[in-house]
């Protein structure tokens, strides 16, 4: 493991143990060159997956920028982000367990829909309005009316 700080490969593992969901091992290493200390999980992949794009294109799939995807639609909302890891960690399991090698970005995208549906409703209409392309406030008034129905 490169030692963020410095580059060098000679790090060490101080400490390790499960994460709080179980899904990954979280250790503690220290880097043998410039005595730095930082924190690194190692989670199980069962499969890659590929996300097949609108356009066509395919690409591997990211958990990070899953994650970040929650992290811009839930920007400035009270939720715990122990909840918004559970939910990521239940969408990558559904995508890994498949059992196809692609995945459409329209069904991941309904995945991350129907989660931020439970965690946050103004979260869940600012994904809405990326994820459907709305295209000026008429739309936004549309999608919230019938959220609310």
């Amino acid at each position: 493991m490169l030692c963020p700080f410095c580059k060098s490969e000679d790090t060490q593992v101080k400490d390790s143990r499960p994460s709080e969901d179980g899904t990954a091992i979280r250790r503690r290493r220290q880097c043998n060159s410039c005595d730095a200390r930082f924190t690194t999980f190692e989670r199980v992949q069962l499969r890659e997956v590929s996300v097949i794009k609108r356009d066509g294109s395919k690409a591997l799939f990211d958990r990070d920028k899953l994650a970040k995807s929650f992290k811009i639609a839930l920007r400035k909302r009270d939720v715990e982000p122990d909840r918004i890891d559970l939910e990521i960690n239940e969408i990558v399991k559904k995508l890994e367990s498949t059992g196809e090698p692609d995945v459409a970005s329209e069904y991941i995208g309904s995945l991350v829909m129907k989660a931020l549906s439970k965690l946050d409703k103004v979260g869940y209409v600012r994904y809405a309005s990326v994820y459907r392309n709305f295209a000026d406030p008429q739309d936004f008034e549309e999608f919230v009316n019938e959220l609310q129905k």
